[in-house]
């Protein structure tokens, strides 16, 4: 009975994780004897609050390739700073041949992307972005180029720090906040 309630447990954690097989491929070595075929697997794996992996398992028999690439995205996994419920800016990045562009866009839009730069993001928990891949059309180039990119995003305070300066976004919702409040003080003495 307690192992029951053990795999119960274990497959509650791995519910917590987004986890996409993107392609098996089958590949032959070739030996003396012949052929020897395996499976090469490549899955990303993400909690859909900013942290990202991905993996690449071998094996000769599809599930224990899955298994393998599952452990090695979520040992891998990558935390992103500058993404909530889109990205803070555009970025660009290439890895191979493959050249990702990752543009922030209005609500509702959804996520506008293709083949694995579409599940990086998915696993992201990004919910409005546009995104284009150009080049290869590679899985493996696509996604590792898509994390680079978003690698290269950077933060509100880390910005201000960069540019020596404070932007004036907080300083103008602090004069509306402060117009707001005169402006009810006024209507509650009338």
């Amino acid at each position: 009975m307690k192992n029951a309630g053990n795999r119960d447990n274990r497959s509650d954690a791995a519910k917590e994780f987004f986890e996409e097989v993107v392609q098996i491929s089958r590949v032959n070595k070739v030996v003396k004897g012949g052929r020897r075929m395996s499976f090469r697997v490549f899955v990303i794996v993400g909690d859909k609050k900013g942290s990202v992996g991905l993996g690449l398992g071998k094996s000769k028999e599809v599930p224990l390739g899955i298994q393998t690439a599952l452990a090695q995205a979520k040992k891998t996994m990558v935390e992103i700073k500058g993404v909530d419920r889109t990205v803070n800016h555009e970025v660009q990045a290439r890895f191979g041949g493959a050249t990702v562009v990752i543009r922030p866009a209005k609500p509702g839009t959804g996520i506008i992307a293709g083949g694995s730069v579409r599940i990086v993001l998915q696993a992201m928990g990004v919910n409005d972005v546009v995104a284009k891949c150009h080049g290869s059309n590679n899985p493996m180039n696509a996604a590792k180029a898509t994390l680079m990119a978003l690698e290269c995003l950077r933060d509100y305070d880390e910005e201000c720090a960069f540019r020596g300066v404070s932007f004036f976004v907080a300083d103008v919702q602090r004069k509306k906040q402060a117009k707001r409040v005169e402006l009810e003080v006024e209507s509650h003495e009338q």
